[in-house]
């Protein structure tokens, strides 16, 4: 299941600072950044939930936006990309 993440983190205080690093290390390690604060999540449902529950316990939700856009396991067709930077098929060979 492909899942868009996006966020938005106060970083006017040191904690929103610390916050912004940890959703965006949690973000890189279940996915692909796409944007700055956009990644690419692509994982079976149950384990999505797990990523969610982290993010949802670092982010202070009267300070902080975070969503999700589901594009379900069909997605290949939905995303469309220009520029550079083109990523990577989660799906495919990856060779490290």
């Amino acid at each position: 299941m492909m899942v868009i993440v996006s966020y938005d983190v106060n970083t006017t205080e040191d904690d929103g600072k610390k916050r912004l690093r940890k959703v965006a290390k949690t973000c890189v390690d279940y996915g692909q950044r796409v944007q700055n604060s956009v990644f690419e999540i692509n994982l079976d449902y149950g384990n999505f939930l797990k990523v969610k529950d982290k993010l949802l316990k670092i982010i202070d939700q009267d300070k902080d936006s975070l969503r999700f856009y589901y594009l379900g396991n069909h997605w290949k067709n939905r995303i469309e990309h220009f520029g550079t930077k083109e990523g990577y098929d989660s799906e495919g060979l990856l060779i490290i």
